[in-house]
Order: C-alpha cells, then structure tokens, then sequence
C-alpha cells in the first residue's frame, strides 16, 4: 500500500479535482464561476451583471441640436447556492490493510465521477426544463435544416460566434450520423471527455452527445447561455484530515473523519452547487429578430426578459 496516501488530503483533491475537469462534458461548455463570492451574500445569492445596452443617438452637423442624455441600465441574473452534491463512503481497516491496492484508483476516481455526474445532470434538468425564446423541430431524416435554423435564431439574438455548441441526446445524435449532409471530423476539442463525445461539426456548431440528455432532445446555445457556480465548503475544525481545491470553474472538498467505535474512516467529497439560464431583456418581431431593451425597469411594449441564448431542438412529429 502507498505510504500514508489515505492522509493526504491534499493530493487526493487535487486528483479529483483534476478529474472533474478533464472528465466533464456539459460542465466543460457552459459558463462557469461567472462572478462573485457567496461569503456574506443574502440568501446564498449572487448577481451576475449583464452590460448595459442603449442605441446610439444621432444629429445634424451645424444643427446647434442638444445632445440627448443616455442612462444606462445594466442587466442581472441571479445564481442561488441551493444543491450540495456530495459523496460519502466508509472505508474499514480490512478494506485499507487488505483489499485497497490503489487508493485514487479505487476509491478517488468514483467517487469524483459520481460527483461530477451530479454536476452534469443539474446542469441537463436546467436545460431541459427552461422556457425557451426559440424552439425547433428536426426532422430525423433531413437534420441539417433544423440546425441552420436554430443558427439563424442565434444570429438574430446577436449571439457571439465564439463559443457556440449544439448538444444532443442519442436519437438525435443516430439522426445526425446518418445525415449526409452532417461533416465529421476527429480530433477536436478542449478535453479528452470533450473529444470522446465530440461527433463533428455542422453549420458553425461543435456537435456533442450528452447521454444524460433525453434521446430526442438538442440545445444549440452559446457558453454564456446557463450559468453555472460552485463552492468548496470549509474543513470543519474537527476534521483530522482534509482539504479544498478550486480550479478552472471547479471545486471540491474532501474531508476524512475517523469512526473510533468501529474503527471505519468516512471519506466526504462534496462541492456546492448554484445554476441558472441567462436571458436577456428586450423584444423579438415578427421577422424573429431580437432586440434588447434599452430600460429593464421601464420596459416598452413587448419587452420582457426572454432566453434567447440557447435553442431548443425536438423531434418532429
């Protein structure tokens, strides 16, 4: 057995932490820690600022005209801390002295992909229960035009070109493969759970299976679309063992508590968790075409906060 590796919490956060990173796929996407400290926040809720938007005023040269006074007005969405994701598990002396031959193999590494599936599945029920701005249908035996279309959505949301992905469950994935309209290529992407579930690219769109995702759903969506923070607790003063770890988005506490009746050491893994979709204020006319509000307090007529940074797609009927 590797000498002393159960008390070194240190390391055995950093190699889960590490985990969490290299191994997420829907997490990997989405906009992680976008701001703040939760120390001291009301409610255990943070605010995200938006940057404000106004329209440019004109005038005539040589008219003499007053300049129009301009208030700008930034936009906000709360995240809540509201989800502890955790693991615990129990770990006897006949299991340490005789069975454990790799701790971080045996023990850190599942206990870091259970944490990490929590994670990924938070983020999946907030997309898949949202409301929408745009919705499309995909027909499974013509997919491209379903996925130029909820494009043509994010260019007229004036969404960045930067950052966008098209996520999709099984069927829609099968769909897609079959299509040969739908490019594929190899090799690509940030991380290795990134390029294992990568299946090519289409109409601008880094194309990725999620399998937690319902078979026939889909969500083309910019990074900044779901929002998503994470916290490490502290070690409690009564911990003999532990440590946090923050990194790249992520963190982790691991805490190590000794039963002395039964001998037993509980391994605790948690990290807390507070998600939330990104929408934005204004209007959508009849052409589709999405134009932010200038006033979030004073809004003009059709305006409303409207989630435009993502789509929806579902299988036609």
């Amino acid at each position: 057995m590797p000498d002393n590796v159960f008390l070194k919490a240190e390391r055995l956060v950093r190699t889960a932490l590490a985990l969490l990173e290299r191994d997420s796929v829907l997490a990997s996407m989405v906009w992680r820690d976008p701001a703040g400290d939760f120390r001291g926040a009301k409610n255990d809720t943070i605010t995200i600022r938006l940057p404000a938007y106004t329209k440019a005023n004109s005038r005539a040269l040589r008219s003499g005209d007053a300049r129009t006074v301009t208030v700008l007005n930034e936009r906000k969405v709360d995240v809540t801390l509201d989800t502890d994701v955790y693991q615990r598990v129990q770990i006897t002396d006949e299991q340490l002295t005789l069975d454990i031959e790799d701790f971080e193999a045996q023990v850190i590494v599942p206990v870091a992909a259970s944490i990490l599936r929590g994670i990924e599945d938070g983020i999946v029920a907030l997309a898949q229960n949202a409301t929408y701005a745009n919705t499309v249908a995909m027909n499974y035996s013509d997919t491209f035009p379903a996925v130029t279309k909820a494009r043509r959505y994010l260019n007229d949301a004036r969404v960045p070109f930067d950052g966008r992905v098209l996520v999709v469950g099984s069927g829609m994935e099968e769909a897609l493969l079959e299509d040969p309209q739908f490019v594929r290529y190899q090799n690509a992407g940030s991380t290795d759970a990134f390029r294992e579930a990568r299946i090519g690219r289409v109409a601008g769109f880094d194309v990725v299976t999620v399998p937690a995702l319902d078979p026939d759903a889909g969500f083309a969506f910019h990074k900044t679309a779901y929002a998503l923070s994470s916290r490490a607790p502290f070690i409690p003063a009564s911990a003999p063992a532990g440590a946090t770890l923050a990194g790249n988005g992520f963190a982790l506490r691991i805490v190590q508590i000794l039963e002395p009746d039964t001998i037993v050491d509980n391994l605790h893994a948690d990290v807390w968790t507070g998600m939330n979709v990104v929408k934005d204020f204004g209007s959508i006319d009849s052409n589709g075409y999405f134009t932010p509000g200038e006033d979030p307090n004073n809004p003009a007529a059709g305006e409303d906060e409207l989630f435009v940074r993502a789509v929806q797609l579902t299988k036609a009927a």
